[in-house]
């Protein structure tokens, strides 16, 4: 495994041409890459971390009060062991926070629609919510911008995907403390993210995050002061059929010597949606990556089914606790050919 990162570095402040080109480089070879230039302001950043470091020093019976087990739309509190990857278990704790909204779930309703609702916050965080919603918004202009320049550099209208996200995107945030000392290595298993992209935000200098590389190997990923990791989601490499890649990564607790605060953003659009699916120059169209098609782990078409799987197979005491039936929508409308998560 690698211990110096060979992740590309793209500046959003570059020539729209040379970004363009830079923009499809780097997810057509890796899928990972440092974005800087994006214009987040140093204070939010700054102001996101302190944040959760507040959170996570919480009491237990806090954090356990907005437990996400109490909540039919996945938000809220998971203690360290609590989520799994791939049936193995994380070591890590967090909370999952959607954008805030009504119910929409109910009898006679597709079970996704259930992944909207409102938020469980902690109450000795009264500014969290503020904190949380002023992130969302600068985050999520750096994504439509990302995508954009994406579908500009693939031959198609830059406003592609828009209509996917117009209205009710179903971002993600996740605030994650992975610790020193742990019961295992793995602080999230190896994954491929099911959604269209992820910008993370990690405290400067701290590593753990792993990627591997087209070769097979695993490459560190330091944090970068300044700088977010980019990556691509499953959605997005089947919506360019193939040709920007959605790659494994994973966070590796073996080297730890102090804890660590991430917050990945995950840009995806509303539950209803399917993003369209691109015509590619000829060039590019035939570089693009073959897939295999499994049958028993397939990617849907509308995100929402997609989301859904992933959150069944993640957190399998909150669907036992809400009567979620796990695997129910898998063979509904997939992908053909895309393995998810």
């Amino acid at each position: 495994m690698g211990t110096v990162t060979t992740l590309p570095v793209v500046d959003l402040r570059a020539d729209s041409a040379l970004l363009r080109t830079r923009l499809r480089e780097a997810a057509h070879g890796v899928g990972f890459f440092y974005l800087t230039g994006h214009g987040v302001p140093e204070a939010l950043t700054a102001r996101v971390l302190d944040a959760a470091r507040r959170l996570f020093a919480l009491p237990q019976a806090d954090k356990d009060a907005v437990a996400m087990v109490r909540s039919p739309h996945f938000r809220g509190y998971t203690r360290l062991g609590g989520e799994l990857t791939r049936g193995q278990v994380d070591w890590r704790e967090q909370i999952d926070i959607g954008p805030e909204r009504a119910s929409i779930g109910g009898p006679g309703r597709p079970d996704y629609l259930w992944l909207q609702g409102p938020n469980q916050w902690p109450a000795a965080l009264p500014d969290l919510p503020g904190i949380v919603a002023e992130w969302d918004a600068v985050l999520s202009e750096v994504s439509r911008r990302l995508l954009r320049h994406w579908a500009a550099s693939l031959g198609s209208s830059p406003e592609v995907f828009d209509e996917a996200f117009a209205e009710a995107p179903a971002t993600l945030i996740k605030i994650v403390r992975y610790p020193a000392r742990a019961a295992d290595t793995q602080g999230v298993g190896a994954h491929k993210d099911s959604g269209v992209l992820t910008l993370l935000l990690a405290e400067p200098d701290s590593r753990g995050l792993q990627v591997r590389l087209p070769q097979g190997e695993w490459t560190d990923v330091p944090a970068v002061r300044g700088a977010f990791v980019v990556n691509i989601g499953e959605l997005l490499e089947v919506a360019t059929g193939g040709y920007l890649r959605a790659t494994e990564h994973r966070v590796d607790l073996s080297a730890a010597t102090s804890d660590r605060i991430s917050v990945p953003y995950f840009f995806n659009p509303r539950l209803d949606a399917q993003l369209p699916v691109l015509s590619l120059p000829a060039e590019l169209a035939s570089a693009g990556t073959a897939r295999t098609e499994d049958p028993a782990d397939p990617i849907h078409s509308v995100y929402g089914r997609n989301a859904w799987k992933s959150r069944l197979r993640a957190h399998p005491d909150v669907a036992a606790a809400h009567g979620y039936a796990p695997g129910r929508l898998e063979t509904e409308n997939p992908v053909l050919g895309a393995k998810g998560e």
